[in-house]
């Protein structure tokens, strides 16, 4: 039985095959994506995002000789720049020529001039680490995330709503707890005080609500 990443995960590659009108980054897409990148999207994006929404593989950029580069990953709510690369640890890493290190620089140096955001991601750490990845993730979606909160909520009500925008999915009071560090008790007040003021909504749950998200 296929699980939900998979699925959802064809699903996507397969829209960006067929929306693609640039034959060389749909050959690239065609032949599939690489082993580390599908890894971080199975073991860290998916299970700290939930979709794909806004993320397109090996997306294409010039390079300073005119030619072109491929992104693992670029991350593009609107007109942000979020670029996602994946480095594995192997006999070509750990013996890395001098010229192979000097590209790698440059190409850095070039996106971050062209006002890419750069997130490299070690291979190792995909496994090693999957929760402090995830946790980078977040963050990293957060710095293309910005939100005007109301002046009459709080400090605590305007932070729900903040982080409720970084997550991009629904979102439980238990998480709500641990991210303000107050109590359950506390966290769930604060949810009832945002529905009522119709800022956010319940996502799941009847007579107790289990998850919530922004309207």
């Amino acid at each position: 039985m296929i699980g939900k990443f998979e699925q959802k995960y064809e699903e996507w590659l397969n829209e960006k095959i067929s929306e693609e009108t640039n034959h060389r980054r749909r050959e690239i897409l065609e032949k599939g994506l690489g082993h580390g990148t599908v890894e971080f999207l199975r073991k860290i994006w998916f299970p700290a995002v939930g979709n794909f929404d806004f993320l397109y593989p090996e997306w294409e950029v010039r390079d300073f000789n005119n030619g072109h580069r491929y992104l693992d990953l670029a991350f593009r709510p609107e007109d942000s720049k979020g670029c996602i690369e994946n480095q594995g640890y192997g006999p070509h890493a750990r013996d890395l020529d001098v010229r192979r290190f000097k590209d790698l620089c440059w190409r850095q140096s070039l996106l971050a001039l062209d006002g890419w955001t750069i997130l490299t991601i070690a291979y190792l750490s995909i496994h090693d680490e999957p929760k402090q990845c995830q946790q980078l993730v977040l963050a990293f979606i957060g710095k293309f995330a910005s939100i005007d909160t109301p002046s009459q909520l709080s400090w605590f009500e305007a932070e729900v709503l903040r982080f409720g925008l970084r997550l991009l999915r629904p979102f439980a009071p238990r998480e709500i707890a641990s991210h303000l560090k107050i109590s359950d008790r506390h966290a769930r007040r604060i949810l009832r005080n945002l529905v009522n003021s119709e800022h956010i909504c319940v996502a799941s749950g009847n007579k107790r609500a289990r998850t919530y998200r922004l309207r």
